[in-house]
C-alpha cells in the first residue's frame, strides 16, 4: 500500500448475500448483477470480519477497509472516530430488497452485545428507495407488553397479533433503536445504515422452511433480555420533504441527512472529525474533490475521508443523497 499518495473519495466491491426472502431487484444496480435469483443484500461498506469491503478504484484498489484504517487512522475516518473505534471501521452500509417477508427480529445494545458477543450492538435506520402500494414494515407492539406476555404469546404462537404493522412508501424513513422489535415485509426496497454489528436475534420467522425443509433458528430466550418492551406511538421519522438538506437521523452512532441535487452544491466539512458516506438513492452525480471527480448513481456508495474537507456535489439529473457521518 502506497501512504505517499493522497486519499481521495472511494468506491467499493459491493458484498452480495443470498436470502431466503430475496429475489432479482438489486441486480439492476451498479455492480450487483448475479445469477442468483434470490440475492436480499448488498453490503456497499463494511468492516464486520469475513465481509470487509475492498476498494474498487483507484491507486488502493484491492485493499480492503479494515487496511485502510489501520494505515490512514485519523486521515480516513477522522481524529476522534479513530480514538474511538481504533482500526475497526464503524459503520456498515447495505441495500436490502425483500421480494418476501423478513423474519421477525431484535438486536441487542452495546451493553448486551458485548456482554454475550464481545461485540458492538446494533442501531440502525432505514430509508425507503423503493415500494410497492400495500408495502409494509413492522415497528414495535401494538399493546403493552412485558416479558411474560411476549413469552407466553411466542409460546401460544400468537406473537403477530401482538406486532404494530405500519404502512412503508417511498421516502420512508424509520429509526431503529437496538431492541426495537421490527422486520420489513414484501415488495420493498431500503437503505440500511448501522453499527458495525451482525448479531441479529430472530423472533419469528412466519413458519417457513428452506428448500431442504428446514425451518430457520428461532432465538427466543436470547431475545427476551435484548428487547425493548415499551409501547411506542412514533416510529416513522418525520421530516421536511422539500428541504435540499435536511436531517433525518442524529443519535450517538451516526448522523444521516438526505441531499436533494438540482444544481451543483458546494459542501465544506472543516466543522466534524469524522469521515463521510454518500449513499445515492436516486438520481446519477458527480463528487468533485480537486484532483479527484468520481460519479455516483443510485445504488452506488461513496466512502469520503475525513482529510477531504471541501467537495462539491455535482448532479447529472436530478438526484438524491444520503449524507452520514459520526458526531
Amino acid at each position: 500500500m502506497q501512504e505517499s499518495q493522497g486519499l481521495y473519495p472511494l468506491k467499493f466491491i459491493p458484498i452480495l448475500k443470498e436470502r431466503i426472502w430475496g429475489g432479482t431487484w438489486l441486480q439492476r444496480l451498479p455492480g450487483k448483477g448475479s445469477r442468483s435469483k434470490h440475492i436480499g443484500e448488498s453490503w456497499e461498506l463494511s468492516g464486520v470480519t469475513g465481509d470487509v469491503s475492498v476498494v474498487a478504484n483507484g491507486f488502493l484498489k484491492g485493499n480492503d477497509l479494515n487496511e485502510l484504517v489501520e494505515v490512514y487512522m485519523g486521515d480516513l475516518v477522522g481524529d476522534r472516530v479513530y480514538e474511538r473505534f481504533g482500526a475497526e471501521f464503524p459503520l456498515l452500509v447495505k441495500f436490502i430488497a425483500a421480494q418476501d417477508n423478513l423474519s421477525i427480529q431484535v438486536h441487542p445494545d452495546d451493553r448486551l452485545a458485548a456482554q454475550r458477543h464481545n461485540a458492538y450492538g446494533k442501531t440502525e435506520m432505514w430509508y425507503v428507495m423503493e415500494a410497492d402500494a400495500d408495502s409494509r414494515v413492522i415497528m414495535g407492539f401494538n399493546r403493552p407488553v412485558d416479558r411474560e406476555t411476549y413469552r407466553k404469546a411466542v409460546a401460544e404462537k400468537r406473537l403477530p397479533d401482538m406486532l404494530n404493522v405500519e404502512e412503508a412508501k417511498k421516502g420512508d424513513v424509520f429509526f431503529i433503536p437496538a431492541g426495537k422489535v421490527h422486520a420489513l415485509c414484501k415488495n420493498i426496497v431500503v437503505a440500511e445504515i448501522q453499527q458495525t454489528s451482525d448479531i441479529t436475534y430472530r423472533i419469528y420467522d412466519w413458519d417457513r422452511t428452506d428448500a431442504s425443509g428446514k425451518s430457520r433458528e428461532i432465538h427466543t430466550e436470547q431475545a427476551i433480555d435484548a428487547i425493548d418492551y415499551t409501547q411506542q406511538t412514533q416510529h416513522k421519522v418525520r421530516y421536511d420533504s422539500l428541504a435540499q438538506t435536511v436531517e433525518l437521523v442524529k443519535c450517538p452512532y451516526f448522523t444521516t441527512k438526505l441531499v436533494r441535487l438540482r444544481q451543483p452544491v458546494e459542501k465544506d466539512y472543516q466543522g466534524i472529525d469524522s469521515f463521510v458516506i454518500f449513499v445515492c438513492v436516486a438520481g446519477h452525480c458527480m463528487i468533485n474533490a480537486g484532483d479527484a471527480v468520481l460519479p455516483i448513481a443510485e445504488g452506488e456508495t461513496v466512502l469520503l475521508p475525513a482529510v477531504l474537507k471541501n467537495i462539491s456535489l455535482i448532479p447529472l439529473k436530478p438526484s438524491e443523497l444520503l449524507e452520514i457521518h459520526i458526531d
